[in-house]
């Protein structure tokens, strides 16, 4: 059984060590099912593959983490997203290969999840000039995000994987959104470790 981090702990409670090591496997056996349907497609792209792990993502962590005490989802873009206590715990595939978690950026800078981020993130460490657009942006936010309590607190789980390699890193934390570069600043991040699978005799 691993420790969880103070972070984890102070953020998830009792749960936080079951979560840590939780939430990798499902990580895994999102990738496992969408290679699976890419091989079943037989395509030469990777639109399967990609599809797929979008979809298994979700699916997986709401089958993982629904037993936990205090999990309920929500339905935000279609998709069921968990979440513990007050903490939403979203997944981003932030690459396809093995770079730091640092590197994650969205591809827009507006849209459902950026107003996720916003919304819900940490408090932007530099604050911008206010020139009276706050309510301007609320106004405008994606009519999902806008059906959220305001004291939920956005966990992203960011992890690289490819249909080639797999789960290479997931880390999990808190971030904010760079709005002029769409790159994600963490507050804080740290890593979860995927269990060692036994090697077949």
């Amino acid at each position: 059984m691993s420790s969880a981090t103070s972070w984890a702990t102070k953020t998830f409670g009792a749960v936080a060590s079951q979560l840590a090591e939780t939430i990798p496997a499902c990580l895994m056996e999102a990738h496992d099912r969408a290679r699976h349907g890419h091989e079943g497609v037989h395509t030469q792209t990777l639109e399967a593959y990609g599809h797929g792990l979008h979809a298994a993502q979700y699916e997986a962590l709401a089958a993982g983490l629904t037993p936990f005490e205090g999990a309920t989802s929500r339905r935000l873009q279609g998709r069921k997203v968990m979440i513990i206590g007050s903490n939403a715990v979203y997944p981003i595939r932030y690459a396809k290969k093995d770079v730091p978690v640092t590197e994650a950026r969205l591809r827009k800078a507006a849209g459902f999840r950026a107003d996720l981020i916003r919304r819900h993130g940490p408090q932007p460490m530099q604050q911008a000039f206010d020139l009276g657009l706050d309510e301007l942006n609320e106004e405008h936010v994606h009519p999902d995000v806008a059906l959220l309590p305001h004291d939920l607190r956005l966990i992203i789980v960011a992890y690289a994987c490819s249909m080639e390699r797999g789960v290479m890193r997931i880390e999990w934390g808190a971030a904010e959104l760079r709005r002029e570069d769409r790159y994600l600043i963490w507050h804080h991040h740290e890593p979860l470790h995927p269990r060692a699978t036994p090697r077949a005799a």
